[in-house]
């Protein structure tokens, strides 16, 4: 990925996981955190964040066809699926991230262009040349100072999804629980955007902190800041005070 873009004033986070991982939670216990040392704490979300990021988020992830009675929960062609994400990205960066952070503020971003790469490149096989192409299309170089993986074991996010046994909702079974089309594919895609995220993660260990999803939201928390507050010790950023 190029680099391209100035650096912003203020301080760009990102949350990366897996299905079922906690990623919404850290971002709401590590906002309201930051907001009571009375930092300025934009949240968003990938896909969404925005009047249309919201819509292609809809069009993606309540995919019910409104002339049937239940949810279809089918996947889109991956390149759809990648044009999509890109496209609600390239908004969010446009209205919400960009501005906030040229303002001086601390921008938490649940998902960014790293589940890009872990989905459609490790889970749906896309190139990772292709995935790079539109990365890059739509970033402009504006990549987070730190990414906090949550890593869990795929099964109990599924679980935690509502899905208890995943195995039986394949072939002719009912398909019960979920959030959206995402939860219902096979146990191996979900293992393979698992180890990709692992695999991003160990090649830059200096933007990257592996969390054990197990842990508690107090204790995630807690590993969240103190990493935050050592990357700002480090590198003399002053005008965050925590």
């Amino acid at each position: 990925m190029s680099d391209i873009s100035e650096a912003p004033k203020g301080l760009f986070l990102t949350l990366e996981g897996g299905e079922g991982t906690g990623k919404s939670s850290l971002s709401s216990t590590l906002s309201a955190k930051l907001i009571e040392l009375g930092l300025d704490v934009t949240i968003c979300r990938e896909p969404g964040g925005t009047v249309l990021g919201e819509r292609l988020r809809n069009a993606l992830f309540n995919n019910a066809d409104r002339y049937e009675s239940e949810k279809t929960f089918s996947s889109p062609d991956p390149r759809t699926e990648l044009l999509v994400f890109s496209a609600a990205r390239s908004q969010l960066i446009t209205e919400v991230i960009r501005p906030a952070l040229d303002l001086g503020k601390i921008v938490i971003c649940d998902r960014y262009v790293d589940s890009t790469f872990a989905y459609q490149h490790y889970g749906r096989g896309l190139s990772y040349e292709l995935i790079d192409e539109a990365v890059n299309l739509t970033i402009s170089g504006l990549m987070p100072s730190i990414t906090f993986l949550l890593d869990l074991d795929p099964r109990e996010g599924l679980r935690r999804h509502g899905i208890e046994d995943q195995v039986n909702l394949f072939g002719d079974s009912e398909r019960m629980g979920g959030n959206n089309y995402l939860d219902f594919e096979s146990l191996d895609f979900h293992n393979r955007v698992r180890s990709g995220y692992l695999e991003m993660a160990a090649k830059d260990q200096e933007r990257w902190m592996v969390l054990d999803a197990n842990l508690s939201p107090s204790e995630l928390t807690r590993l969240a800041f103190d990493r935050m507050a050592l990357y700002l010790r480090s590198n003399n950023i002053a005008h965050f005070k925590l």
